[in-house]
């Protein structure tokens, strides 16, 4: 077992724009990463395996639901705080980074925003202390990209609504205890239900053979005329749009986390890069060798000042759904390219559970599609800018 020797790169000062709380907080999700994490994870994904050990611990550093208010049992942070613990807790693992996303974007926030304050009190304490954990029902087998397409639907039986249909590629299915489902009532507006497990017809098979993703778990969710009561369908909001105000905050999460897988692939090759030694000297005395970690440098900066710049958009209530797009897009992008330079820089040792790279690589595959592929977000810029959608 390696020890986690990570040091973070901040070629351009950013520290210096964060406040002493946003350092405190990120400092402690940074420890516990190297402490609970980094020792397990790559066992852990070999076996595809999530570690459900860690989820007390997440919630202690504020991983779940860190911008809920206090009164339902989160910590009351800022945009800001909440990004760097997912920078954070993807340098560890994006497949972590995913669990803790979906518990507070896709879960407790459309609770918190759009539930009564019954279902806050009911759900959002045991959420943010992982006692509960959630998942997010809105893809389907056919309407990945296109969502107002789904065919899950509820009916009101009086004193109850029927819940049919099926939903896929679902972080956490497997294990949640609740599931905030989209689905259509009987004229076809979307509606959240939250659907507890243990109801009748309401079942979650687990997703097998990935190859990304691995210390997470994946599933569907599968609804047999479920009957759900009509208390839990959350009241503030209806329409796609409610679930994509959901999306927004968790692409925003993601923008961060890219971050940290990304700093952890550069930190990785610039310490192997230093130590390895070919032709009597360090491979980092060679031109490619450097030209590939100069650039990688250039491309985190640019990132952290994108993400950071967007934090404070976001505690402003001023971002956009646009702007939110283009920093996920460009960092998970971003992300990618960097842990394959890295790779390529350890040789054949890149691609061993030895170092971390290969295992990013992998990962990064599916957040550069999941909440969002990279060409649905470069149309949703290229709809902001032009005015005109090409979706269709």
């Amino acid at each position: 077992m390696k020890p986690d020797l990570f040091q973070s790169p901040d070629y351009y000062l950013l520290d210096d724009l964060l406040t002493d709380e946003h350092k405190l907080v990120r400092d402690a999700a940074r420890a516990w990463v190297k402490r609970e994490v980094s020792p397990i994870i790559e066992e852990y994904a070999q076996r595809a395996e999530f570690p459900n050990q860690i989820i007390k611990g997440l919630g202690e550093i504020g991983g779940f639901g860190p911008y809920i208010p206090e009164e339902y049992g989160g910590a009351g942070l800022d945009q800001i705080s909440y990004g760097l613990i997912m920078q954070e807790i993807e340098r560890g693992d994006s497949g972590v980074r995913s669990t803790s996303s979906v518990q507070s974007s896709l879960v407790m926030y459309p609770i918190w925003k759009f539930g009564n304050e019954e279902q806050r009190m009911k759900y959002l304490p045991k959420l943010a202390t992982g006692e509960f954990m959630g998942c997010f029902g809105l893809t389907e087998p056919d309407y990945g990209s296109n969502p107002s397409g789904m065919v899950t639907n509820f009916k009101d039986m009086g004193d109850h609504y029927l819940l049919n249909g099926a939903k896929m590629w679902i972080s956490n299915a497997p294990f949640a205890d609740i599931a905030v489902v989209w689905a259509k009532n009987e004229e076809g507006r979307i509606h959240g239900l939250i659907v507890e497990r243990g109801m009748e017809g309401f079942s979650t098979p687990e997703t097998h053979n990935k190859w990304s993703l691995r210390a997470s778990a994946t599933g569907e969710l599968i609804f047999d005329n479920v009957k759900v009561p009509k208390e839990n369908l959350l009241p503030g909001k209806s329409g796609l749009g409610a679930p994509m105000m959901c999306l927004d905050s968790a692409r925003y999460g993601i923008a961060w986390g890219a971050i940290g897988a990304a700093m952890d692939c550069y930190d990785t090759a610039l310490r192997y890069a230093k130590e390895r030694i070919q032709f009597d000297k360090p491979i980092a005395a060679f031109q490619l060798q450097q030209k590939k970690l100069a650039e990688m440098i250039t491309e985190i900066t640019k990132a952290q000042l994108l993400t950071w710049r967007l934090g404070v958009l976001r505690n402003e209530g001023k971002a956009t759904t646009a702007q939110i797009s283009m920093a996920k897009r460009n960092n998970v992008d971003m992300a990618i390219n960097i842990a394959r330079e890295a790779r390529q820089m350890l040789g054949g040792m890149g691609i061993t559970g030895e170092y971390s790279i290969m295992r990013h690589s992998m990962n990064l595959e599916s957040v550069i599609t999941y909440e969002g592929t990279h060409d649905i977000h470069l149309l949703i810029t290229g709809a902001d800018i032009t005015g005109i959608p090409a979706f269709k």
